[in-house]
């Protein structure tokens, strides 16, 4: 892997930033919407953003399994910056017209350096999702990416930067990320394969189970 797209890592003070620049074939204003509408930040972005999109207005950020944490939006400025708390990080985002396209910046600045090559490979993956989702084309599934791209980023950044890996409960938010498709349902049960993956989604009154499936039989493995 060449090194374009790749994030880089500073120390701020006492706490260190992500920074990602991706150039995007498309105008500014389009791109705008991509990272701030919630139609299309449903397509990269890790979380729902619930909230106001104006300065000082609270933020919830819930997760495909409905939990989730608090920020608040300290910039809003159509259609060049939006900056806001996600849980203890700070984000921005930042977009520059470069020439018929748009110049996009992001930056995470945290306080545990332990973490900065799992989020960086996460920044990497939602940034390819978002190209993806402007450009019209299919992406690969939630988490092909990450895992492709991690240890990359545990070599680019040094041993002191994945010290912390991806947190409970993380394949299973990946999957449920994934494109799905209705098997079955009966009542009470509704069997959902996951494209792709071999695996199939078992849902009995909400309680989501996941056995691996072998795609060329049907036979259920575990």
């Amino acid at each position: 892997m060449d090194d374009t797209g790749l994030g880089t890592l500073a120390r701020q003070g006492d706490r260190w930033t992500l920074s990602f620049t991706r150039r995007l074939a498309h105008p500014r204003e389009k791109v705008w919407r991509a990272v701030t509408e919630p139609e299309h930040l449903a397509a990269w972005y890790p979380q729902e953003i619930v909230g106001e999109r104006k300065a000082g207005a609270p933020l919830r950020f819930v997760s495909a399994a409905g939990d989730g944490f608090d920020g608040q939006m300290l910039v809003f400025d159509p259609p060049s910056v939006m900056e806001f708390t996600w849980g203890t990080d700070l984000l921005r985002i930042e977009l520059e017209a470069d020439g018929a396209g748009t110049l996009l910046t992001l930056t995470d600045t945290f306080d545990d350096v332990g973490k900065a090559a799992r989020d960086a490979a996460g920044w990497h993956e939602c940034l390819d999702l978002l190209a993806s989702d402007l450009d019209g084309t299919s992406p690969p599934a939630w988490g092909q990416t990450w895992r492709q791209v991690h240890p990359v980023y545990v070599t680019r950044l040094g041993p002191d930067a994945a010290t912390i890996g991806p947190p409970p409960g993380w394949e299973d938010h990946a999957a449920r990320r994934l494109p799905l498709a209705v098997v079955d349902h009966m009542p009470n049960v509704l069997l959902v394969s996951v494209p792709g993956t071999g695996h199939l989604l078992i849902d009995a009154r909400n309680t989501w189970t996941t056995y691996k499936v072998n795609i060329h039989t049907g036979q259920i493995i575990w």
